[in-house]
């Protein structure tokens, strides 16, 4: 027992020895700039990534710095994933290098040490930024220029501290320019970006920046089993009325499936992440606390039913119809929009963007009558040509976000979506 709590003392002690070490090492500093600066604002992966990797740099540890040891400890995959068929780590690591190199050829400019990680390895390396002016001849006395006249001459003397006066004034313009440069092309470029903002890229920028959301897919109750038969439990029985032993929770529909997948695709392309849950494990707790993406029908999606969201479009189904309610039609506009029921050749589904729980949040809806109806309004908010659609159809700038709800008639075949089109728009 003694020699058990005297070699944790002894590990604790050499983990605090390290601690001390690293924060006292000029280069972690460097590091903490660079992961503070505004190359990696926003970027909370690299970031993560740059201090993890540079860590086992400085502390001598190239063994915890293999794709795999990175992609379990700053990625959180398991241990022993198949990192030949997961790139996580590969793609943030070209992503790593870019923003190293952005730092260091604009706000990290006048830094005398860079930090570089070669192509083909993670670990980062540290070196001197090299000199952009280098002297010509070496002298032992120190002196490297030319030498008119006799040693030692007042006009040697004039002619080379003229000359050096010369140099540093070139060096200091050369660096002016450079500087002038680099901040003109980073201004225009955030100007660009601005300017050729996609109206997709306005639409998911809530989500995709800053804390991860939280996906929440319907997970409806089922009452019965598989030999049985599956049914909703009646929307009068109260759940203490429900007993767990003839309750089925875990089927889901096969659009909320596709769905992820593509919000994955999407998030994935914008180096963002979300937290993914079943609408019945949902605490309310954790909802207030980040934007909210609802995949599904509130008729199950438990947690989206008690919002009550949506004002102007308002989901309703029942044993033998189905349809979205339109509060406020506008002339031309059906007071209800209803699916047929055999066969089901059309479906409705609605993308809203409302307030989220609380304020400064946001909820993103996409929700169909039917799972495949629900496929359908994913993959119309993850197509740049069908939002820009949207906003056009609903007067809104692509640089400008606000809260909207839509509807979407969705046209079924061969157990797919096969075309989906925008009917009707309401901007808040």
């Amino acid at each position: 027992m003694k020699s058990t709590e005297a070699a944790l003392k002894k590990a604790q002690s050499i983990d605090l020895a390290r601690a001390n070490a690293l924060l006292r090492d000029p280069r972690w500093e460097l590091v903490q700039r660079v992961a503070a600066s505004e190359a990696f604002r926003g970027s909370t992966r690299l970031r993560d990534f740059l201090l993890y990797v540079a860590e086992c740099a400085l502390r001598d540890a190239p063994e915890d710095a293999t794709e795999q040891q990175i992609g379990v400890r700053v990625f959180q995959r398991i241990p022993g994933y198949n990192s030949s068929e997961d790139s996580i780590v590969r793609s943030h690591a070209r992503l790593l290098r870019q923003k190293l190199a952005d730092y260091f050829a604009g706000e990290g400019i006048s830094e005398h040490e860079v930090i570089e990680i070669r192509k083909g390895h993670y670990l980062p390396s540290f070196h001197p930024r090299e000199m952009q002016v280098k002297s010509t001849r070496k002298s032992g006395t120190g002196g490297s220029l030319p030498v008119v006249g006799g040693e030692g001459s007042p006009k040697a003397s004039w002619t080379s501290s003229k000359f050096g006066i010369y140099t540093i004034a070139a060096v200091l313009l050369f660096v002016l320019i450079t500087v002038a440069s680099v901040l003109t092309f980073r201004s225009s470029r955030r100007h660009d970006q601005v300017a050729g903002k996609t109206a997709l890229e306005t639409l998911w920028t809530p989500f995709l920046s800053g804390t991860p959301p939280l996906v929440i897919y319907s997970n409806a109750l089922f009452l019965g089993d598989s030999k049985t038969g599956l049914r909703y439990p009646p929307a009068d029985m109260r759940p203490d009325q429900l007993d767990s032993e003839h309750t089925v929770a875990n089927y889901t529909g096969i659009g909320e499936v596709a769905s992820v997948y593509q919000l994955t695709r999407l998030f994935d392309a914008h180096d963002a992440s979300f937290i993914l849950k079943r609408s019945l494990l949902v605490t309310w707790d954790e909802a207030k606390l980040t934007n909210l993406i609802f995949i599904g029908s509130a008729a199950e999606n438990p947690s989206l039913r008690v919002l009550h969201a949506t004002t102007d479009f308002t989901m309703m189904t029942g044993a033998d119809y189905a349809g979205v309610v339109n509060h406020h039609p506008k002339p031309g506009e059906p007071a209800l929009y209803s699916r047929p029921e055999h066969p089901l050749t059309k479906d409705y589904a609605i993308v809203a963007l409302i307030p989220g729980v609380e304020p400064g949040k946001k909820m993103l809806i996409l929700s169909g009558l039917t799972t495949l109806g629900t496929q359908a309004a994913v993959e119309f908010a993850c197509r740049p040509e069908s939002v820009a659609e949207l906003f056009k159809a609903g007067g809104m700038s692509k640089t400008q976000l606000k809260d909207f709800e839509a509807v979407l008639e969705v046209t079924l075949g061969g157990g797919v979506p096969l075309e989906t089109k925008l009917v009707a728009v309401r901007v808040h």
